[in-house]
């Protein structure tokens, strides 16, 4: 037997029902410090969820509203949203409890409750508390008086296409985009991971679309289409190519003045040369060859891939601020340090 010295004056309490939260006021008021693990983003459990209690018919969010609000004002009581218990050792009075904290993807310190990130959030799910009988948005709380009040994101893992795609673009975040008509926000998401939209949605393989879940019901998503179709769309607007990082630059932001040379103007080099541009790296890409584009230029048919549409994307990625100097051979690496460059890339491609 434990003695009183040995004891441990805190209490778990597992679950943030109705039940829940009123055992934990009950145990701070007898002295203990209360430990209110939840696996979901709120306390209330499926009272919550119901219109009137039984047997007196009452307001069910009339009764439980007092006891939300003393459990997120109670000191002593520990909120552990998202969490689960996952194991347990020990005797009455010490028991030790490993317990799995899930991420929330939203710093409930600076969330405050406004909305205004639903309000922009394109994806719609089946709503649980409700039944699946309406939907809510991808990042959602789960009801009006939900405590904590910060709202949340249920990431269960990663998208089937995002996986299969071989640069990891949020795929299933820019055709969710498109969707809700907010063309620029998608070109601006698949910008992120690739400069070439355009290119690739007509000439890659989509790998994404043989691993899209739609495909066992009817067919995938026309995922390729769709990238080329935003990257159209932008070109027949005549809308000037931008990114958070572009913009910045355009308000004043200098390159930090460690200069990178890129040897060879292909997809690797120049998609490289965009990222380090957008990173602040002043680049210089060296093509020996009197275009650039590498095999996408000189080894695609014009029926495939226009020279227009290569020619629209490198000169977006030129627009970053990268320097391209064509009809130039490197001799040696040798001749590029001393020219003052501090890192060099060999993106020699495919034909070499």
């Amino acid at each position: 037997m434990l003695n009183k010295e040995n004891k441990i004056g805190s209490v778990l309490v597992i679950g943030g029902g109705i039940a829940g939260m009123q055992a934990s006021l009950d145990l701070v008021d007898a002295g203990f410090r209360v430990y209110l693990v939840e696996d979901s983003p709120a306390i209330g459990g499926k009272m919550a969820q119901l219109d009137k209690t039984f047997p007196t018919n009452d307001c069910s969010m009339c009764i439980m509203s007092p006891r939300l609000v003393d459990v997120a004002s109670n000191c002593n009581i520990e909120l552990l949203t998202t969490t689960e218990v996952v194991g347990m050792d020990g005797e009455a009075g010490r028991f030790r409890v490993s317990i799995r904290r899930n991420p929330r993807f939203v710093d409930i310190s600076k969330c405050t409750g406004c909305g205004d990130c639903a309000k922009a959030c394109p994806v719609e799910v089946p709503d649980k508390f409700n039944m699946a009988m309406s939907n809510r948005k991808a990042i959602y709380k789960p009801f009006a008086q939900a405590v904590p009040g910060a709202f949340a994101i249920d990431k269960r893992g990663t998208s089937p296409c995002k996986s299969g795609c071989p640069i990891n673009i949020s795929v299933q975040g820019y055709v969710a985009l498109i969707a809700q008509g907010k063309y620029q926000q998608a070109l601006d998401l698949i910008r992120r991971e690739n400069p070439f939209p355009g290119i690739c949605g007509r000439v890659c393989n989509h790998p994404c679309e043989t691993e899209c879940m739609r495909g066992k019901v009817d067919e995938p998503i026309a995922v390729a289409g769709l990238k080329r179709f935003v990257a159209d769309w932008e070109e027949s607007e005549k809308l000037k190519v931008k990114s958070e990082k572009l913009g910045d630059r355009d308000q004043g932001l200098e390159f930090n003045g460690k200069r990178v040379a890129i040897i060879g103007s292909g997809p690797a080099g120049l998609t490289a040369a965009h990222d380090l541009a957008l990173a602040g790296f002043p680049v210089t890409v060296f093509e020996k060859l009197s275009v650039a584009g590498g095999m996408m230029r000189v080894g695609i048919p014009d029926y495939r891939l226009p020279q227009d549409i290569i020619q629209q994307e490198i000169d977006a990625i030129l627009a970053t601020g990268v320097e391209l100097k064509l009809n130039t051979t490197v001799d040696s690496l040798d001749s590029l340090k001393s020219q003052g460059f501090e890192a060099i890339m060999i993106a020699v491609g495919a034909h070499v």
